[in-house]
């Protein structure tokens, strides 16, 4: 059944075009197996009713709504190094950070670039200290876990000089 606008010489009024196109796709929704009964309501929790309360849909504060969308897009540890990155001086000290910067983190690697080849040496010299102690201010060392074995969420830094790459 696909009903058409009465053609009595003209084009048929806004009207009679409105109901032929409810009716098709009215007709096409039982030709899914989905009819319409033109009065259904939005209900994604059959056991929780509308209502003047709050919840999830309701705007919400900035302050809340960053953190949950941090963890639900899987960027914790990248916000969490921006932290450590952004703390750098007070995290290794003013003499080591007069000296040198993070500059990238990508896939568990912290690059860290220095301000002459003899920093980048002496840097690389002391990298697993400064390893363990960077992730300890994220909370993802071994002694946050116990002693027990456990891959930081920095699992190597890269030491390049001032040119380097």
């Amino acid at each position: 059944m696909n009903p058409q606008p009465v053609d009595n010489g003209s084009e048929g009024s806004g009207v009679d075009l409105a109901r032929a196109a409810l009716a098709a796709a009215r007709a096409r929704g039982k030709d899914n197996g989905a009819g319409w009964s033109g009065n259904r309501r939005r209900n994604n929790n059959p056991g929780q009713r509308s209502g003047s309360g709050p919840d999830e849909r309701d705007p919400q504060l900035l302050s809340s709504a960053i953190p949950r969308m941090i963890e639900d897009r899987g960027w914790s540890v990248p916000a969490a190094v921006g932290g450590v990155m952004g703390r750098w001086g007070e995290i290794v000290g003013s003499h080591i950070s007069a000296h040198c910067r993070p500059v990238e983190f990508n896939d568990g690697v912290l690059t860290i670039r220095t301000d002459s080849a003899a920093w980048a040496t002496e840097l690389r010299m002391m990298a697993p200290q400064l390893l363990a102690k960077l992730n300890a201010e994220l909370g993802t060392s071994r002694a946050a876990h116990g002693g027990r074995e456990a891959a930081g969420a920095i699992g190597h830094l890269k030491v390049v000089g001032p040119g380097g790459r």
